[in-house]
């Protein structure tokens, strides 16, 4: 019968019509429900399985509470259970293959009652993708079935383990988040997943891996539980052992495995790095002299470990850890393994741009990677700096974009926070060090600046405003350069070309004028002359310079010039916001009165708004790597971004400020100046007390220690002087009682009285000296104390907080004092971190009052503060004298404490002479109440024996024994039995009599 059924569901020529897909998974689903024997319940899923491809959609949802009945029943049969994990999978999992089998397939009716029912293409992907997601809601219904899953992990047998593998990673594909959740509360959940990777069966550990990539995508808290089960030393030896970069798809998914484990995950980067692996990537960007032909899988796997190496420098991570990686990298060789394949031949282009890329990110802000990175060298003939190779690079047109991009980022990472790096870049533009057999990276700079190509214009305008970043000394070293601009005419500065660039462009073809190549050079321009008045003067002196910058700003153009306008706001409000005054033509005032006139203020700050508002400076904002779909869009330079931000404000009020404004200004500045000047003083006279107070503290250890050894001293000699009073007194004693027994024998009584008279004599000779040595050490303690107490004195008047103090000897008071010289200590230090937030607060204020007029009381406030300084050192002076008071209340409640302390060991000491008095009571207790029992013992053995001849003699003996040794025999007492009373192994025996029981 078993046969016929199945032989109908697999293909087989029963009679009368076919039955539809869902009726025959019905009957299957009833087999596997109903079926007792565990072979037919295994032929139905084995027949369900072979379903699940083809009726989906009617396996799913009729079968799948049967197939997860089966995993949790029948986990004695491994087939069953592979057969139940497969079908499982087949319904849940959306791959692409099975997309395709299953969209060339006819739909399936859920009933045989309706007809089939055409559907698109695009309609039936979406309908099988959403059929994933359902079944897996449907799964996930009952959080114990992942936690069935996660046990069924744990099965040796390939048939199980595998298809379970599968279907936890298509669980997670689909709701990763709650999947997540699930495992990360699962006891040992994910340490199950681990022992996937330690698994011989190679096809097993790799979809431990795929299924790893999905658990640990987004969720940091099982990202870190992976790492700390030894994940790293796994993953590298896999690697490793798939040969590294020559390696197959096992070290791509390896790679990306740990990217999902180190990205953005501080935890995770810190351990990597103190378990020493970044080591062992070292050997990964080993590379011959022959590159050519690289395979594709290569080329994946060394992107993927140049990104790795990436996301542990990345400039979003914290400074601390990324100079940390830095430097390990440097150590360890790594760097200098990537410049390496920097200065290759034959390397793949997009190889060499992510590698240029991740040298950028291993250098920035490190002074000793910088370093060496200057003094990397091409293989040519001459050799050539490398930073000169790269520049030729990005200053050339035919080079591909994306690798001009990954130089200028490469350069900019150089300069960052690098004043030495900026020096010599400056340097080579200089006259005196300008060599004409050698390409230097100045002369490349200023090629590419007044080249043809906007795209070089822009890029080498910004690599030299990053030489000028935050770097006066250069600025002011760079108006030296001068440039022979044609022959004939005399050379011009390089500030004064690129103004001319930028006014001849605009006059010859305002269309025709690239917007990329002006937008760069203003760039340069306002990091040039920010924050530089001596810049800013050269730049004034030009008469040209500011009608140009007015007419631009004031002109109505179209939108591609509103942000040309904007940077020319920008760079006037420059020149107005740090100009010195020196100009009497171009001085603050003018400036504002020529803006106010030509322009409009409001129409001037309107302009400087353009842009900040622009779409594309938003995106440079984000991050240093200037990364861009298409060169006509690279116009914003990251630092530039952030120059932009401070200034905008800054210039804002410097434009619509008065001279009144200004006045006032000047003044809080002069104030600001007097203020530090007293808080500069004040530090001054607390770095003297500081000093004199670790001299005097030290001077008073010393003494401390002094005067413990001669206290010592003098209680060692007490106790001799003691002892021979003693032995003195003895020998007095013997002397009286030998005179008074011993007058009758007077010869032997005189050599007796002679020989003591001679120790006596001894005795007092040694006494008398004991007393001077005593008297000798009193003196020299006096002294001491007298040189503690003038010290003291002098502390306290070098720190101005008591005008004298008084003192004894004893060592408590002189370690109070120095208790109290370090509280005074603390309490200076604390006084000077409050001069530095009211100074702080005053730098505030005048930044407030630059902004809006000040008011009298205001301008009165630096007054105030410092007589409040001086208040409160007074008051520090009498908190001093009040603790010393304190210090003497709490000695002598010390004192007190101990006399109570003694009183109450002197009653400790009467309450354990009463106890040993009872114990003593109660040891006699028990030895009379071990009598009476031996007593009673006798007499009860007397009773057994007079009961015996009773019985002897015919009488009857009636009794009733406690419960506690054995069950009573006498069956007539109605009464209920005694409480079982016993005392060291003895019963008593009871008797009912008269209504109640006795002994």
């Amino acid at each position: 019968m078993t046969m016929n059924f199945f032989r109908g569901v697999m293909g087989g020529q029963p009679a009368g019509p076919q039955p539809t897909g869902a009726e025959t998974i019905h009957k299957l689903c009833d087999r596997v429900a109903s079926s007792t024997l565990l072979e037919d319940r295994r032929d139905a899923v084995r027949a369900l399985k072979s379903l699940s491809k083809k009726y989906r959609l009617e396996v799913g949802t009729q079968a799948m509470d049967h197939l997860v009945h089966i995993l949790q029943t029948d986990r004695s049969d491994s087939e069953i259970l592979g057969y139940a994990l497969d079908t499982l999978y087949n319904i849940i999992c959306n791959d692409e293959e099975e997309e395709q089998d299953m969209a060339a397939a006819p739909p399936i009716p859920v009933s045989g009652k309706h007809k089939n029912v055409p559907v698109s293409d695009e309609n039936a992907q979406k309908q099988e993708e959403d059929l994933g997601v359902l079944f897996t809601d449907k799964f996930l219904g009952d959080s114990e079935n992942v936690t069935l899953l996660l046990t069924l992990l744990e099965e040796f047998d390939f048939h199980v383990r595998w298809p379970g593998v599968k279907l936890l990673t298509a669980l997670l594909k689909n709701q990763c988040n709650q999947v997540q959740g699930v495992i990360l509360v699962s006891p040992m959940g994910v340490s199950r997943l681990m022992d996937l990777l330690a698994d011989s069966r190679e096809v097993i550990r790799n979809d431990g891996l795929l299924l790893l990539q999905q658990l640990t995508k987004g969720n940091a808290a099982i990202q870190k539980i992976v790492a700390f089960e030894n994940a790293f030393e796994r993953l590298l030896d896999i690697i490793t052992e798939e040969g590294s970069s020559d390696g197959g798809i096992v070290v791509e998914d390896c790679l990306l495995l740990l990217v999902n484990l180190l990205k953005n995950n501080s935890s995770n980067q810190n351990f990597f790095k103190e378990g020493s692996y970044i080591q062992r990537m070292k050997p990964w960007f080993e590379v011959g002299d022959d590159n050519s032909g690289w395979s594709a899988q290569k080329v994946t796997n060394l992107h993927l470990m140049l990104q790795l190496v990436r996301v542990m420098v990345s400039p979003v991570n914290s400074p601390g850890a990324t100079s940390s990686c830095q430097k390990s990298m440097y150590q360890c060789g790594l760097l200098q393994q990537l410049c390496t394949i920097l200065m290759a031949t034959g390397v793949p282009a997009d190889i060499l741009t992510e590698t240029i890329n991740t040298v950028s990110e291993v250098i920035r802000g490190s002074q000793i990677n910088q370093d060496y990175f200057a003094s990397v060298n091409a293989p040519s003939n001459p050799p050539r700096p490398a930073i000169v190779v790269l520049l030729m690079s990005m200053v050339n047109e035919r080079q591909p974009f994306v690798l001009r991009c990954a130089v200028l980022y490469c350069f900019q990472c150089f300069l960052y926070k690098n004043q030495k790096g900026q020096g010599e870049i400056v340097a080579t533009l200089l006259p005196s060090t300008i060599d004409a057999n050698s390409i230097s990276a100045g002369q490349l700079l200023c090629g590419g600046l007044f080249s043809a190509d906007s795209l070089s214009n822009w890029c080498a305008a910004v690599a030299l405003a990053h030489a000028l970043q935050d770097n006066l000394t250069q600025k002011e070293q760079l108006l030296r350069v001068q440039l022979a601009t044609s022959l004939g005419k005399p050379p011009v500065s390089l500030l004064q070309q690129c103004t001319n660039i930028l006014s001849q462009g605009d006059k010859i073809n305002r269309r025709g004028s690239k917007v990329q190549t002006r937008v760069g050079l203003l760039m340069l321009l306002c990091t040039w002359i920010s924050n530089c008045p001596i810049a800013v003067t050269h730049f004034l002196h030009n008469q040209e310079n500011v009608p140009f910058l007015t007419g631009q700003i004031s002109e109505n153009l179209g939108e591609d010039e509103r942000l040309v306008q904007g940077l020319c706001a920008l760079l006037l409000g420059i020149c107005i916001y740090y100009n010195d005054n020196s100009l009497e033509n171009y001085t603050k005032e003018k400036l504002k009165q020529l803006i106010e006139k030509r322009i409009g203020k409001e129409n001037f700050v309107e302009k400087l708004g353009f842009v900040t508002k622009h779409e594309l400076y938003s995106r440079a904002a984000q991050k240093p790597q200037p990364v861009f779909p298409s060169p006509e869009q690279m116009l914003f330079d990251h630092e530039f971004t952030k120059l932009v931000k401070e200034l905008e404000g800054v210039i804002t009020k410097a434009v619509h400020k008065t001279s009144e404004e200004e006045k006032k200004e000047e003044e809080v500045k002069k104030t600001l100046e007097q203020h530090d000047s007293i808080v500069i003083q004040y530090k001054d006279l607390i770095r003297d007390q500081d000093t004199q107070i670790q001299e005097l503290r030290e001077q008073v250890s010393t003494l401390s220690l002094n005067s413990e050894q001669m206290q010592n001293q003098i209680t060692q000699q007490q106790s001799q002087i003691q002892q021979h009073k003693d032995q003195y007194n003895i020998l007095k004693l013997k002397l009286g009682k030998d005179s008074q027994g011993l007058s009758s024998s007077h010869g032997e009584g005189a050599h007796v009285n002679g020989l003591h008279s001679e120790e006596l004599s001894q005795l007092r000779e040694e006494v008398e000296e004991l007393r001077r040595q005593h008297t000798l050490q009193h003196t020299q303690l006096s002294d001491k104390d007298s040189l503690i107490n003038t010290l003291r004195c002098g502390a306290a008047a070098a720190a101005q907080t008591a005008e004298g103090g008084t003192g004894g000897s004893d060592n408590t008071e002189l370690l109070g004092e120095v208790e109290s010289l370090r509280s005074r200590v603390q309490a200076q230090c604390a006084e000077i971190s409050q001069l530095q937030t009211e100074r702080l607060e005053l730098i505030r204020r005048a930044e407030a009052v630059s902004s809006a007029p000040a008011s009298s009381s205001e301008s009165s406030a630096d007054t105030v503060t410092v007589s409040e300084l001086e208040s409160r050192l007074a008051a520090q002076t009498t908190e001093a004298e009040r603790l010393k008071e304190e210090c003497r209340g709490l000695r002598e409640g010390h004192a007190g404490l101990e006399q109570q302390l003694a009183s109450a060991q002197s009653t400790v000491a009467i309450e354990q002479t009463e106890k040993t008095k009872l114990q003593q009571e109660v040891q006699e207790s028990k030895k009379e109440q071990d009598d009476l029992l031996m007593l009673l013992a006798d007499q009860d053995q007397k009773i057994l024996n007079l009961k015996q001849r009773l019985r002897d003699l015919g009488e009857t003996v009636r009794e009733t024994i406690c419960s506690y040794c054995r069950p009573r025999p006498c069956s007539q007492t109605t009464e209920e039995d005694p409480p079982p009373q016993k005392f060291k192994g003895l019963c008593y025996y009871y008797c009912f009599s008269g209504g109640r029981w006795s002994c």
